[in-house]
């Protein structure tokens, strides 16, 4: 197995009414190494309901869920872990890549969560969950894929997106620019910056958002060597997206799932998810007008409306209301 020691960080979300929740839910944050076991599952919630595992896309962390993560703990467990080397889980370049975080999510699937899990994932998160779901599809109960990483037909994506990725793949170009912007640029703006990438409308990140996601890129000013395993990842989701042995993966996904995608997407075109929806007739499937990369953040509602709809339909992803383990 791939060396993993180090430490992983998640948070647990606990159930709330979103109507009476500020954006950022208060969660139980933990810190643990890659191969220890840890048992923190509320005795309130249904022993039978699969967890839900929220996996963050390039650049993200944990705070990409706040917005969703405590509607749907409201009947299971459901946590959002740091991939390596993003957000509070350090990491080295070797470590960060796709293949290598695959490899994190299936033992933190095993040693973490420790049953089959529903993953929801976001850009390259969604990536590797459809990867892990093809590579052990016996840790999978469910996969809900959110403006997925996936090959995209027909035109190409903005110019200034295509710029970015071209800078991040150029050898040391891509460090310098990195560094270059975690020392240069204010921490609020890199995350405006980012928003007006993520989102259709920048304006509906709500403050009490803005501010953690503020917070959390100070926190990251203060972790060395960020810059390597940013770039390490972004080098190698290009080449991942347009693998013939996982675009194939797609069509052997044999649990239930569901696509969601914002129409309004600059950085992963809906197209490419029509495209997948299309050669995998069985996927249900959400598609978001005037929303952007992002949906879980920037209109939580029609996501949670999504998913909790889906998996009501599904009686072995559902659990059973009021049963306590």
């Amino acid at each position: 197995m791939t060396d993993l020691a180090g430490p992983v960080h998640w948070i647990e979300f606990g159930p709330a009414d979103l109507a009476d929740t500020p954006p950022v839910p208060e969660a139980a944050a933990n810190t643990a190494p890659a191969g220890a076991t840890t048992d923190i599952m509320s005795t309130s919630r249904p022993a039978d309901a699969p967890p839900i595992v929220f996996v963050h896309g390039l650049g993200g962390s944990h705070l990409d869920w706040v917005r969703v993560g405590s509607g749907l703990a409201v009947d299971r467990r459901a946590v959002a872990l740091d991939l390596r080397g993003f957000g509070l889980t350090p990491g080295r370049p070797r470590k960060s890549t796709v293949a290598a975080n695959v490899a994190l999510l299936d033992r933190f699937l095993r040693e973490v969560v420790g049953r089959p899990a529903v993953l929801v994932g976001n850009s390259m998160g969604g990536l590797i969950s459809i990867l892990q779901s093809h590579a052990h599809p016996e840790t999978v109960a469910g996969l809900v894929l959110v403006n997925p990483a996936l090959p995209q037909p027909g035109p190409r994506p903005e110019l200034r997106v295509v710029a970015l990725f071209l800078a991040y793949t150029l050898p040391g170009l891509g460090e310098i620019c990195v560094r270059a912007e975690q020392r240069l640029v204010p921490a609020e703006d890199r995350v405006r910056g980012s928003l007006g990438y993520c989102f259709a409308n920048p304006f509906r990140a709500p403050r009490e958002l803005v501010s953690a996601l503020v917070a959390l890129t100070e926190e990251r000013r203060r972790i060395p060597g960020t810059a390597t395993p940013f770039v390490a990842a972004a080098r190698s989701t290009v080449p991942a997206v347009v693998d013939r042995r996982n675009r194939a993966a797609l069509g052997a996904i044999h649990v239930p799932v569901l696509l969601i995608h914002g129409e309004a997407d600059r950085l992963v075109s809906v197209l490419s998810s029509q495209a997948a929806a299309a050669a995998n007739p069985g996927w249900e499937t959400r598609f978001l007008p005037d929303v952007g990369h992002m949906p879980q953040l920037e209109m939580p509602e029609p996501v949670l409306d999504a998913v909790t709809g889906w998996l009501a339909r599904h009686p072995a992803l559902r659990g059973r209301q009021g049963v306590s383990s």
